[in-house]
């Protein structure tokens, strides 16, 4: 397959306040994509007819399976098989622990990361060779992946969370429990809106708003680097 094609998975539960097929679109310069809304019911394509894969982040819990899980899994499992390069971010990077690894390797997180956190970088991995490190980035996420087995690689971790990013041993695959496609703006105004969407979480969201963003705004060269990850 000589032109990049992408396929996004999108797991966004209330599109109207979390859209992440756009945010992913404006990093991608370009590139054709498809996107696929998954808990919608939305047909997934052969993931074999494109040269990339990002699975995106969703409200949902990696702990709550709903049908609409198990599609995505089964796209994994065929990428992997057919050797497409993934990027998997939030939900997405659990749900490549889980799907490969097993339901045990993903838990309910002791302490939820929201807001901006210090992610280290300790690995030399070519998605991040050369970057800031530490960067400031964009979290929010209530579950996590936990002691990832081989062939997976912890390359970051934040203070509150040992697997920041992961990559599958050699392969083009790779596990980012952050959100480096949201800016700041959208990042406030995500916090914002998940207050009268999950109002049993809104002390947390307003401890999140409160802090001052810290984001080095590293997601373009991140995705540019794995875009030149080619079958």
């Amino acid at each position: 397959m000589s032109e990049a094609r992408v396929l996004i998975l999108d797991g966004s539960i209330y599109p109207d306040l979390y859209h992440p097929t756009d945010h992913w679109r404006a990093l991608i310069d370009g590139t054709p994509f498809d996107s696929v809304h998954l808990p919608s019911g939305q047909e997934v394509p052969d993931p074999g007819d494109y040269t990339h894969v990002i699975l995106t982040g969703s409200e949902a819990s990696i702990m709550e399976p709903e049908a609409w899980h198990h599609v995505e899994a089964q796209a994994v499992r065929s990428a992997i098989e057919r050797g497409v390069p993934m990027l998997g971010s939030c939900f997405g990077h659990q749900m490549l622990a889980k799907t490969l690894s097993g339901p045990q390797h993903v838990r309910r997180t002791p302490t939820p990361e929201l807001g901006w956190v210090s992610v280290d970088v300790f690995d030399d991995d070519s998605l991040f060779h050369g970057l800031k490190n530490p960067f400031g980035v964009f979290v929010s996420h209530f579950d996590e992946v936990i002691d990832p087995p081989a062939p997976w690689k912890i390359i970051a971790k934040s203070e509150q969370c040992a697997v920041q990013v992961m990559r599958y041993g050699e392969k083009p695959v790779w596990g980012i429990q952050s959100h480096p496609e949201i800016t700041p703006r959208d990042g406030m105004l995500l916090l914002e809106g998940f207050i009268e969407k999950v109002p049993d979480k809104e002390n947390l969201l307003r401890d999140a708003l409160a802090q001052t963003p810290r984001d080095d705004l590293l997601a373009r060269d991140i995705v540019r680097r794995f875009l030149d990850f080619r079958l």
